[in-house]
């Protein structure tokens, strides 16, 4: 009897140690599936940047004519469209070299609209963005969505985009804003404007000597205070990626807080819309307005009231 028990037992023990290590199997089986499937999506390839070239166009592609229009548009908007366009700017003055300099590249976004807006609480197409920037930017008048130039110029941004799926992240994308902004110093940023000659390019005066080369910074002929560049966080962004040309001698968040502040301190067109914008709250708290100017030249602007600002130690 003892005999038979010790068999049962011995029986029941290698089934449970049969079932336990079946399921141990199935369990490390699905972690590796699981670990895997993760490495997969983590380990996705990056979107390469290689934006289609002119060259590529083929001559009998009705197509062609309105795409290289649509180029000349975005190089030449203050002379192409000089009727629409308020100041002596182009798409060009910020995004260099066609829209195809990575730095401030314009390559994919077509595929991010309809898009929601809040600054305007509306979905924008590609259309209304481009006549977001002709009144702000561009300190002018929309351009008419069914006009030769508004299609040649969605014409040539969609080519250069070609290849990228609607919606997808692109990493180059939006990469012009300064998170954190070192509590700027006027007086250094117009020591600085002369050190490091801004002025070769942006005349003394900021009036510009190119639309393209060297753009206005201020006066009449630059944008508007509605414009994204008449933000701290943008402006200080914009000019530490992009200035000076050629990335030699790279300014330090310091430098172009300094350099940001100076140019916005200046006189510009003032937008009427302010009061309107971000209708649903959340305004951003670094729009530099034409009283926070006057308040920045007199010496007397908090600059603690910008949430990005870090405080200096002094």
């Amino acid at each position: 009897m003892k005999r038979s028990n010790m068999l049962k037992i011995s029986l029941l023990f290698v089934v449970l140690t049969l079932i336990f290590v079946a399921c141990s199997k199935d369990k490390n089986k699905n972690a590796q599936t699981e670990t895997q499937g993760n490495q997969q999506e983590t380990g996705k390839e990056e979107l390469a940047y290689d934006p289609p070239s002119l060259e590529d166009l083929d001559e009998d592609d009705p197509m062609t004519e309105m795409i290289q229009y649509g180029e000349k548009v975005f190089n030449e908007t203050n002379t192409v469209l000089a009727e629409e366009v308020g100041n002596e700017l182009s798409c060009q003055s910020c995004h260099a070299d066609g829209g195809k300099d990575k730095v401030s590249s314009m390559v994919g976004v077509t595929t991010q609209f309809p898009q929601y807006r809040p600054r305007e609480d509306a979905v924008f197409t590609i259309q209304d963005r481009i006549n977001g920037c002709m009144l702000r930017s561009m300190n002018g008048d929309k351009i008419d969505h069914k006009s030769k130039e508004m299609r040649a110029i969605v014409s040539y941004l969609s080519y250069i985009s070609e290849g990228i799926e609607t919606g997808e992240d692109i990493p180059w994308r939006m990469q012009n804003t300064m998170e954190e902004i070192p509590e700027p110093n006027v007086a250094n940023g117009e020591a600085l404007y002369e050190e490091k000659n801004c002025m070769t390019c942006h005349a003394t005066d900021g009036s510009g000597i190119d639309p393209n080369t060297g753009p206005a910074l201020w006066g009449e002929n630059s944008f508007n205070d509605g414009a994204g560049m008449g933000r701290m966080s943008k402006m200080a962004g914009f000019i530490q990626n992009n200035m000076p040309p050629g990335g030699e001698d790279p300014l330090t968040d310091q430098e172009a807080a300094d350099l940001a502040a100076f140019i916005l301190s200046k006189e510009r067109p003032e937008w009427e819309g302010h009061d309107d914008d971000w209708p649903k709250g959340d305004k951003p708290t670094d729009i530099i307005t034409k009283e926070r100017k006057d308040k920045i030249k007199e010496g007397t602007f908090d600059w603690t009231e910008i949430e990005a600002i870090v405080p200096s130690e002094e």
